[in-house]
């Protein structure tokens, strides 16, 4: 089974502050999200064989503290949209052409120097093709707008669901490679969303 979680809270989340590639720490309250995440999944009796990460650290140190002991591999293609020139937009008062993208991805592209979605989803994509058919349990340690392009490349006929759905921190949703296939992913705490 593959985990695939949201980092926990930035003091950037918590300002409400677009960080994109920036590198910030995880903060107290992201560090206690990531310990409840870890002690949920070990109370389902599951240990990770194998842990992919974003290089950047918020998503490191999420995973170091859900799968203590265990190597950590560093992907770029986890690393979160590149917001360009938007990096440290202040998401209270956004400039227009970034409000109109976050109100609806599905039907607006892009603002000019961000990353274009479509980056995100093949890049997800093709992450998660390296993960074809490998056993045991894996835990993937990303960003929001990076974990719902690899939602949207695992979730056949989606039409962009993703994009809209808000995936809070330390959210996680999980997938199967079964029948030479992965499975539609699925909240792995419904209870809690």
């Amino acid at each position: 089974m593959i985990y695939i979680i949201r980092h926990g809270q930035t003091e950037l989340n918590n300002r409400k502050l677009l960080q994109g590639r920036s590198d910030h720490p995880l903060n107290e309250t992201g560090r206690q999200q990531a310990a409840e995440a870890g002690a949920r999944l070990r109370r389902e009796g599951i240990v990770f064989s194998r842990v992919y990460s974003s290089p950047l650290l918020r998503a490191v140190q999420t995973a170091e503290i859900v799968s203590p002991g265990t190597e950590i591999l560093t992907d770029d293609r986890l690393l979160e949209m590149d917001y360009g020139p938007y990096e440290g937009t202040d998401l209270s008062h956004p400039p227009e052409e970034v409000l109109t993208f976050f109100r609806d991805f599905i039907h607006n592209p892009a603002p000019a120097g961000m990353e274009p979605l479509s980056r995100v989803v093949a890049r997800g994509a093709n992450f998660m093709k390296d993960l074809e058919g490998m056993e045991g349990n894996i835990l993937i340690s990303t960003h929001a707008i990076a974990m719902k392009g690899i939602l949207e490349a695992l979730t056949e006929g989606s039409g962009g669901r993703y994009w809209n759905t808000y995936v809070g921190n330390c959210e996680v949703y999980r997938t199967e490679w079964k029948n030479g296939a992965f499975s539609t992913p699925e909240p792995a705490f419904p209870n809690e969303n």
